[in-house]
């Protein structure tokens, strides 16, 4: 039970309130917290231990959680003391994690703070969540901030609980005031909330920011002046003697937000309007100066508007396209082993067929060839340092996960260039992923990847029409010619550079017509399942043999069924993620790594169509 002594008390939060996101606080959510102690700041600034004002009991009721407030002694729980006592501020609102919810119902969670806010500045309730996207949301992953626009009460001052006392002499307790609803006995004047209502959403958009920056700049001027009392209007920095121009009224503003909406800037249509109306700007203090002593124009007007928003909740990766990632991994045939041993033996030559047999010749021996392969695993791995203090300090969102989202993706990009294309340094290179453990699909002996050379180029001028087509045509006629070559199981998926394909959707015929209209139509004349897009392939070259010439060219498209290929892993080898911390250095670290190998593992079951030049 909360002392005698508290200085003020009102709901930090009410049950089944809709929140702008669609969720619900439900009955119970923060029972957990009934009886604790929570500390007492002002808006949410919960990060500097300076800036605690006191603390606060927590009460769990069947409306909600009610709260008796505490204020410490330093300056600024004092000067918060008198805001609350003055009226000034006359709202709460709590911090809190640790959210479990049923669809848009929050059924549980831990409030961890509770905030003196500004009423006027967020009518009605909301919550604010910050969410990791870029991992699946489990429970206790999400947080938020819920306003709730319930007057608080003060009891610290005596005079102040006489004028309530004679406020509401048939209440025996304090009781919650609600602006929307509460007027004084016998009037008929409408009160402040419902004067709000009335307003559209631009109009308390702009109610909402002129409260809160007289706020701000009120409490400025108490702070420069040395005033530790919240004691005069803060709307007016000067004396109403001040003022002889003319000022800013609500029909103005309502005007101004209509001439918006047609097109202009606020900026631009408040500079026009005063200008057309001979009213007065202000400084960048917010003054208000008399007639003729101003020219037009609002210096910093941006103080005005809304803080900048990020439109993600993580920074967003600059990457290249990665969806063929994805194809090549799950395409890809898995063994629980990585030594991989292939065996073959060779029975297309004439020597090993079948012989006819002519009465008193000798019967001739079938011979045949055999043929052995052998993949051992070697390691590919990715290694991240991250100063702590760094880690600490941003809070708007979790910086581990983020950066372990970045290795895993990147480490899976890594392994599928090495299967597909290689990873494109030098045998010398320290970061070398040896080919005789992942081999290339592109580069393979040619008893598993078939060659294919055309005498061409790939256009790069769109405007050149006649050479796109002579293009797609030698192309899809090689490819379509050259198919009895391929062995492989099934229809293979192709891969090629963007620009080939694009070369290709582009072809036309003598009439104009598109050849291959869709994906489909060309899917069908290459006699693939699949056309899928490489990024990496962009520039890539290879040397192979023709008769017994070197012949080097701009690889193009590989075909093959990824089910050929084998990725083998021993027990432990597969893709682990591991954390450590340098004590000596405050550094957190991270090391993703996996230890494969991989290679085709079926004769003749990829080809590859490479441009020679002309």
């Amino acid at each position: 039970m909360p002392k005698a002594d508290y200085d003020f008390s009102g709901w930090a939060t009410k049950n089944d309130l809709r929140c702008s996101d669609g969720r619900i606080i439900r009955h119970n959510a923060f029972k957990v917290n009934d009886g604790q102690q929570v500390p007492l700041v002002f808006n949410h600034v919960h990060g500097d231990p300076s800036k605690v004002l006191g603390h606060a009991i927590l009460e769990n009721r069947d409306e909600g959680v009610y709260a008796y407030g505490y204020f410490n002694n330093t300056r600024a729980g004092q000067d918060a003391k008198e805001a609350v006592k003055h009226g000034d501020i006359n709202a709460l609102s709590i911090w809190a994690n640790n959210l479990q919810q049923a669809g848009s119902e929050v059924l549980h969670g831990v409030i961890r703070e509770v905030s003196l806010v500004l009423a006027g500045a967020n009518p009605g309730a909301f919550i604010e969540s910050v969410v990791a996207h870029n991992l699946p949301m489990e429970d206790g992953d999400d947080e938020g901030i819920f306003y709730t626009n319930e007057f608080i009460i003060s009891h610290a001052d005596s005079e102040v609980k006489a004028n309530n006392d004679k406020k509401e002499e048939k209440k025996e307790e304090p009781k919650v005031a609600d602006t929307k609803d509460t007027k004084q006995s016998g009037s008929d004047e409408p009160t402040v909330g419902e004067v709000y209502e009335t307003l559209n959403d631009n109009q308390k958009l702009m109610v909402d920011i002129l409260i809160d920056e007289a706020v701000k700049q009120a409490l400025e001027n108490n702070k420069d002046k040395g005033d530790d009392d919240v004691k005069h209007n803060i709307f007016n920095s000067y004396e109403e003697e001040e003022y002889d121009g003319n000022v800013l009224s609500h029909a103005d503003m309502d005007n101004i937000l209509s001439a918006a909406k047609r097109g202009n800037s606020l900026r631009d249509t408040y500079n026009e309007y005063c200008a057309v109306n001979d009213i007065q700007h202000g400084d960048e203090h917010g003054i208000v100066y008399p007639t003729g002593t101003s020219t037009y124009g609002i210096n910093d007007m941006d103080m005005l508007f809304p803080d900048l928003k990020n439109v993600t909740n993580t920074p967003t990766w600059i990457s290249r396209r990665m969806e063929w990632v994805d194809v090549i991994l799950k395409g890809v045939h898995r063994t629980p082993f990585s030594r991989i041993k292939s065996l073959f033996a060779d029975i297309t030559q004439d020597e090993a067929r079948a012989k006819g047999y002519i009465k008193g010749k000798q019967k001739v021996t079938e011979v045949f060839s055999t043929l052995k392969r052998t993949t051992t695993p070697t390691t590919i791995y990715k290694l991240q340092k991250v100063d702590r203090d760094d880690v600490i300090d941003i809070t708007d969102f979790d910086v581990i996960a983020w950066i372990k989202s970045e290795m895993r993706v990147m480490l899976d990009e890594e392994i599928a260039r090495a299967i597909l294309v290689g990873d494109g340094r030098q045998s010398t290179d320290n970061d070398y992923i040896n080919r005789d453990n992942i081999r290339p699909i592109v580069s393979d002996a040619d008893l598993f990847n078939v060659k294919v050379g055309i005498k061409t180029t790939i256009p790069t001028d769109v405007s050149n029409q006649t050479a796109i087509d002579a293009f797609a045509k030698s192309f899809v006629n090689s490819v379509i010619f050259n198919y009895r070559k391929y062995k492989g199981s099934g229809n293979p998926t192709a891969f090629m550079q963007e620009s080939v394909l694009s070369c290709l959707l582009l072809a036309e015929d003598g009439m104009g017509r598109k050849l291959y209209p869709t994906m489909e139509t060309l899917k069908t004349a290459l006699r693939v399942k699949d056309i899928v897009t490489v990024e990496v392939m962009e520039g890539v070259n290879i040397t192979y043999k023709v008769n017994t010439e070197d012949v080097t060219g701009e690889v193009m498209c590989i075909l093959v069924n990824l089910n050929d290929y084998n990725v083998g892993a021993d027990k432990g080898g597969a893709i682990s993620m591991f954390d450590d911390f340098d004590i000596n250095f405050n550094k957190n670290e991270y090391l993703i790594e996996t230890r494969i190998s991989g290679a085709l593992v079926r004769p003749y079951s990829a080809m590859t169509i490479v441009a020679i030049g002309e």
